[in-house]
């Protein structure tokens, strides 16, 4: 059974840092395409960055410049280092896995099976 485990939010002012983390367990395949995705209160989950089974990455608009996805060597850890944070970054962060992910859709909720069950980000003004 695949599980994984996001841990790293926090409450924060704007301004501030944070690293969230992820870690997978029971994942038997050889690629990794791993997604981050928020979901704020009343609103529709959606991509944060993600990284291909090769390291490259993809950053949605409102996050590039401010946020890093990364991974171990191992791939089976996934980080996402979130800078000058602002309040509307405030949402459960999850991160997400597949074997495959189709680039153009990487951060689309459907292109992943996989899911943890967040962990929450609180950035006040």
């Amino acid at each position: 059974q695949v599980r994984l485990l996001e841990s790293g939010g926090a409450s924060v002012q704007a301004g501030g840092a944070l690293r969230l983390s992820c870690e997978v367990s029971g994942y038997t395949h050889r690629t990794y395409y791993w997604g981050w995705f928020r979901q704020a209160p009343g609103k529709e989950r959606e991509g944060v960055a993600s990284i291909d089974d090769y390291g490259s990455t993809l950053y949605a608009d409102d996050v590039k410049g401010r946020f890093t996805i990364s991974r171990d060597n191992t791939k089976k850890h996934l980080y996402l280092q979130m800078n000058s944070l602002k309040p509307e970054d405030t949402a459960m962060y999850y991160c997400a896995l597949d074997r495959f992910a189709r680039w153009e859709r990487s951060h689309d909720i459907s292109e992943y099976g996989n899911w943890g069950q967040g962990t929450q980000v609180t950035v006040s003004s």
